[in-house]
């Protein structure tokens, strides 16, 4: 802006300094002034573009969208312009409206047939729009992956994505989409040779554009689509019939011109009447197809495909004016735009022209040429129709081709028929899956409603079964009271038979010593007393005499002395006598193997019958537990004794449990009820598959059974 100040002020001093000379001043005047808005036109210019180049708001995103349209600017700068929009895109609001710019950046590299960049957008879009629940763009999603795998060749994922899109639209009753849906899948089935259900989509698809306004172009591609199916079926006139139509639903005046669709319909009647060998009228429409306006602007490929059939239908009516130069123009075109089908037909129809005229290398060469295109593209109908024509011009060589010709023939039938049942299985497997979806959903219901009422009887008979619980707690409480009486009972019982023994015993005892030991000693006495009496020789003898009498008194004091110690032994061994019997019992019962010790270091005579109770039922509920879950063949049980602690421990070898998995039973429950009942711990140890160690640790207390009978 300095620039054009100082120029200007330049201008008006110039006019001031010279006023006498008028007419040069206003001449130079003009000039300057020229130059002056031109310098100023290119500043603004500069800065306009450099203000593009440096924003990227959004206010941006229409000149870049308008500009990734341009298809007078070169690739690399459209695409260029649609990835600087898809990068103001990716910051937007995850809404609708940015689902609906990702959808024109995905146009834009559908229309630059940028298909990897396309692919990656449609799937994009998908995901947003499986996030959001969006149905309608779910189905759109579909659909442009479906016309991605089309433009690749990949048939079946194509036919698959079409067909999800079609579930969608027929889910949500939205007509319109549906009725372009069966015309894409309809125009897929075609590609594929599966004419028959190509014919009938197409008819689903009309039959729902019947009656519908502003559907006209629609309308068109259905009776097109139908007129090339007719046509390959070679059923002529009902080809002509369907393509007539067409061109009468160009007559809606919404049909934009500019996409020269008149020219397409002419150009397929042309092509109907050339495949009939009726060339002077296929000349007719291929002239009028080339005469429409902006053709060649408008639609280059469209125009180079007419070029080519009449270049063609003339040289089949023997009408050689402009021929070969046509099919040179129309190869030229196809060659620039890399059109790899057309370029392969083109060189078929020279190889044609150039035998029909005698040429035989230029035949050959061209055929040739078309041969070695066609083996380069996935599609198996042009390399069939270049083995055709150079079998033609290279009789020498015609087994070679004509077997290449009934091979890839072959194959490409098989194919054709595989990807039409494949088509079919991808429907019915979609159907079947919706179908089971359906039943789960049914069945999920039914388990939703059982689980309703399985919670509701649940809640009901929860205070019910709470009290149960407790009953049972207190029955149980109750019956290990009985079971403790009867055990005490028993230890009663046993310890009254034993002390019937006891008196027994002391009455034998009593009477040993009356009638034997004291008797005896009485004797002894009397005679020692009678000793003073006699003289000392004879006193000696005596004495020696009854101190021998002395020792046979003592070693029977002492025998009765022995047997008293073996009547205290006895009464300690009662309890173990009594576990002997639950062991003999266990034996006698299963068939695991049962190993026993006792301590013989073990106080007994220091343990409450209390306690003896308690570790008599830890014992037995062991032994219990082993014999129902454990599946052991070796079972042990040890009693010892350690730093006035009694252990406990009871061990198998069987399959053992996960402590930490496994909830504590009722069984468990009484264990350490019992251990705690006697002031001691439990400890169990067991893993799968490595056994079980139960350990049971008791503490003696030397004055704890100061105020109970031993048993």
């Amino acid at each position: 802006m300095s620039v054009f100040w100082q120029l200007f002020f330049c201008v008006y001093s110039f006019s001031i300094f010279d006023k006498n000379q008028k007419y040069t001043l206003k001449r130079h005047l003009h000039i300057l002034l020229f130059l002056l808005l031109v310098l100023f036109g290119c500043i603004s210019k500069n800065k306009k573009e450099k203000d593009l180049s440096l924003n990227s708001s959004e206010d941006s995103l229409s000149i870049y969208f308008s500009l990734a349209n341009d298809v007078s600017l070169p690739f690399r700068d459209r695409q260029n312009y649609n990835q600087k929009a898809f990068g103001i895109i990716k910051n937007q609001k995850d809404d609708s409206i940015k689902k609906v710019n990702l959808f024109k950046i995905a146009n834009r590299y559908y229309n630059m047939n940028d298909w990897p960049s396309f692919q990656k957008v449609s799937k994009l879009i998908l995901e947003k729009s499986k996030n959001d629940k969006d149905s309608i763009n779910i189905a759109k999603a579909y659909t442009y992956l479906g016309d991605y795998y089309q433009s690749q060749t990949i048939s079946d994922s194509a036919f698959l994505n079409y067909f999800r899109a079609e579930k969608i639209y027929l889910k949500t009753n939205d007509d319109f989409n549906l009725a372009k849906t069966y015309i894409t899948k309809a125009d897929l089935q075609l590609n594929e040779g599966d004419f028959f259900e190509s014919e009938i989509t197409v008819f689903k698809a009309l039959k729902i554009l019947k009656g519908k306004k502003d559907l006209s172009n629609d309308i068109y591609d259905s009776y097109n689509l139908l007129g090339i199916i007719y046509n390959e079926r070679e059923e002529y006139e009902k080809a002509l019939e369907y393509h007539n139509k067409a061109l009468f639903a160009l007559e809606d005046k919404s049909i934009p011109l500019e996409l020269q669709l008149k020219a397409t319909s002419l150009n397929n009647i042309g092509f109907v009447y050339l495949r009939m060998h009726n060339f002077k009228k296929a000349q007719i429409y291929f002239k009028k197809g080339l005469e429409q306006k902006d053709l060649f602007s408008g639609n280059t490929v469209l125009y180079a495909m007419l070029l080519d059939n009449l270049a063609y239908s003339k040289f089949k009516s023997k009408e050689f004016e402009g021929l070969p130069f046509q099919f040179y123009d129309a190869l030229k075109i196809r060659d620039s735009l890399k059109l790899e089908s057309g370029i392969i037909l083109n060189k078929i129809h020279l190889s044609e022209y150039y035998a029909f005229k005698k040429d035989t290398l230029k035949a050959i060469q061209f055929a040739k040429q078309a041969l070695n295109l066609s083996r380069t593209t996935k599609k198996s109908r042009n390399t069939l129709d270049a083995l055709k024509q150079i079998a033609i011009v290279d009789p020498k060589n015609v087994s070679k081709y004509s077997r290449e010709y009934i091979q890839l023939n072959d194959k490409m039938l098989k194919t054709e028929r595989k990807m039409g049942e494949k088509f079919s299985r991808i429907e019915y497997e979609t159907n079947e899956i919706k179908d089971q979806n359906s039943s789960l959903q049914e069945k999920n219901k039914t388990l939703v409603y059982v689980f309703s009422i399985c919670t509701l009887l649940g809640l009901f008979f929860y205070v019910y079964k709470t009290q149960q619980a407790k009953n049972r707690e207190l029955l149980f409480k109750q019956q290990q009271q009985i079971a403790n009486e009867n055990i005490y009972n028993l230890m009663i019982s046993q310890q009254n038979e034993i002390e019937l023994t006891r008196i027994k015993e002391k009455k034998k005892v009593a009477q040993e010593l009356h009638d034997g030991v004291l008797g005896r000693m009485f004797g002894i006495r009397i005679s020692l007393d009678s000793l003073d009496k006699l003289d000392e020789a004879e006193a000696v003898f005596k004495r020696q005499k009854y101190l021998i009498e002395l020792k046979n008194v003592e070693q029977d004091i002492r025998e009765i002395s022995h047997d008293l110690n073996r009547e205290k032994s006895e009464l300690i061994n009662n309890f173990v006598s009594i576990l002997n019997k639950l062991f003999e019992d266990q034996r006698n019962t299963y068939s695991s193997k049962l190993i026993t010790s006792f301590d013989p270091e073990i106080k007994w005579d220091l343990i409450s019958n209390i306690e003896k109770i308690n570790l008599y039922r830890i014992v037995q509920e062991g032994l219990q537990n082993c014999n129902k879950y454990a599946e052991a063949d070796i079972i042990k049980v040890e009693f010892k004794s350690k730093n006035n602690i009694l252990i406990l421990t009871i061990e198998d070898d069987g399959i053992g449990f996960n402590t930490n998995k496994t909830k504590n039973g009722i069984g468990l429950y009484n264990i350490e009820y019992r251990a705690k009942e006697c002031k001691g711990t439990v400890t169990i140890k067991s893993a799968k598959g490595e056994g079980t160690v139960l350990t049971i640790k008791v503490p003696i207390e030397p004055n704890s059974n100061l105020q109970n009978n031993d048993i």
